[in-house]
């Protein structure tokens, strides 16, 4: 029987797995598909697997990267803000010799794709970001996943938990609370100090001039529909889409977002 594990990482098969030194850490790519190039950049957790960029790959050079500290990279203490993040990514895309691309950002990964675009907008045809933490916005704020208590976290996460279970652990299951520690820990020292995002950020997003895709769920916990449009105020070429019922993760909710997504880069 497969674990919890197992399953989220069965996933990604069928991708081509590239390992690379970066700085003196390793990280781990997979790639898949033929075509433009879009790097997808995930959330603060990977338990759940890939399964809904598989798509993707049908139209798409799909390039899916761990952050180090996530998944299959190595840790790095080093990175400490989301700036460390970027630059690193910045160095995987001349280590991959990716000229133009799309990029995908999903939650804690959106707000490391909006950084990137700021400064690489140049090197994008087009920006999607589903439910991106970084943006301040006070009212409603957002909700702070590691102030919940444990048994409160899901239902913050998802408004549809039995598309989350084939992915969660059925009691003790010392791999996946060890990921879960890895990359909480990792996001714990960019937002420990800054739980809510980059202050700064709201003042910079008008540069984004990016043909851009927001997707949020309307039933969003911890960053409520209403940043979703304050993202779309100030994104000059932003279009915000609501998938009714949905939670924070959107695309393990709603097979109509990755499908969403996937005409959008197609286009």
């Amino acid at each position: 029987m497969q674990s919890a594990l197992e399953r989220g990482r069965a996933t990604l098969e069928g991708f081509e797995r590239i390992e690379l030194e970066l700085n003196g850490i390793r990280t781990v790519v997979h790639v898949r598909g033929t075509g433009e190039p879009v790097v997808f950049l995930h959330g603060g957790g990977t338990f759940t697997g890939f399964d809904y960029l598989r798509d993707w790959t049908k139209t798409h050079r799909v390039i899916v990267p761990y952050h180090p500290g996530f998944g299959e990279s190595a840790d790095d203490a080093r990175i400490d803000s989301m700036q460390d993040y970027v630059l690193h990514y910045l160095d995987l895309f001349d280590a991959l010799k990716l000229g133009r691309m799309s990029l995908v950002g999903y939650s804690f990964g959106g707000w490391m794709a909006a950084e990137i675009a700021l400064v690489q907008q140049e090197r994008l045809d087009k920006l999607v970001l589903v439910a991106p933490s970084g943006l301040v916005v006070r009212d409603p704020p957002s909700t702070d996943l590691l102030s919940l208590h444990p048994s409160e976290v899901m239902a913050h996460l998802t408004a549809r938990p039995e598309r989350l279970k084939p992915y969660l652990p059925e009691g003790h299951d010392l791999p996946f609370l060890t990921l879960r520690y890895r990359e909480t820990k990792a996001t714990a020292r960019i937002t420990w100090d800054h739980p809510s995002g980059n202050p700064k950020l709201e003042r910079w997003l008008h540069r984004i001039r990016t043909p851009t895709l927001l997707v949020w769920g309307s039933g969003d916990r911890l960053r409520p529909l209403a940043h979703g449009e304050a993202w779309a105020r100030l994104l000059p070429q932003a279009r915000l889409s609501v998938h009714e019922g949905a939670g924070h993760l959107v695309l393990e909710e709603e097979p109509a977002a990755s499908a969403e997504i996937g005409a959008f880069l197609a286009a």
